[in-house]
């Protein structure tokens, strides 16, 4: 089984959102998804997409673009993303999925043989340049959110265990300071960290970073050639 990774594939969700204004790279960005993605993906392997999957509004319209991921190999596991708002309640979207190839993970966790995947969206990190008085309210209450997620976790990790955790936003400032996110994968033995949120103004972000003994990987789509990342 083998481990892949992109985020931030922003699909249209009905809406008329071309992401080709962001630049000439976007333009036929999910076929060069679908294209690198059947070429290296197998039905025993899992694809992580770490949130702004698409910019549906409502779960409806989101089906839609889920729907074009049923026909690609693997298991496809999320989490969501700032514009996710199409996310609605947790039992509703998982009842909604287009098959049972699909997982949706909410401050909480799915073990596969050899591998324990948890994830949650998180949030700004202070330090952040856009980290306001507001966000730190925000922040704390992500910060618990991955506590609960990392618990399930530990519940059903099995020794020998790959421990992976999906997280939309960066862990860390651009400084790469510690933060509460950072510190809970230290302490609960988390071997990786799958992240996106940032394009192509990701700054002092590199996409392979290791840090205490976790490595972590910035997947956003164009970041990646619009390609998956092998993480495993």
């Amino acid at each position: 089984m083998k481990v892949f990774a992109v985020s931030d594939l922003h699909l249209p969700g009905n809406q008329e959102k071309p992401m080709d204004v962001f630049g000439e790279n976007w333009a036929g960005h999910f076929e060069k998804i679908c294209e690198d993605w059947k070429s290296k993906v197998c039905e025993e392997d899992v694809v992580l997409l770490a949130g702004d999957f698409c910019w549906a509004m409502t779960l409806d319209d989101a089906l839609s673009d889920l729907a074009k991921l049923k026909d690609l190999p693997g298991k496809k596991v999320f989490v969501r993303g700032n514009h996710d708002f199409w996310w609605s309640g947790i039992t509703t979207l998982r009842a909604s999925a287009p098959d049972s190839s699909f997982y949706f993970l909410q401050n909480d966790c799915i073990r596969f043989d050899g591998l324990v995947i948890c994830g949650s969206r998180g949030w700004s990190c202070p330090g952040s340049a856009d980290f306001a008085e507001a966000d730190e309210k925000i922040y704390k209450r992500e910060g618990e959110r991955f506590r609960l997620a990392l618990q399930n976790a530990g519940k059903v990790r099995q020794e020998g265990d790959i421990l992976i955790c999906m997280i939309h936003y960066p862990p860390f400032n651009m400084k790469k300071e510690p933060s509460l996110f950072t510190e809970q994968f230290e302490k609960s033995g988390a071997d990786i960290v799958v992240y996106g949120h940032l394009h192509q103004n990701a700054g002092n972000y590199t996409r392979v970073y290791e840090r205490n003994g976790i490595k972590y990987f910035l997947t956003s789509c164009d970041l990646l050639g619009f390609r998956l990342a092998q993480i495993l």
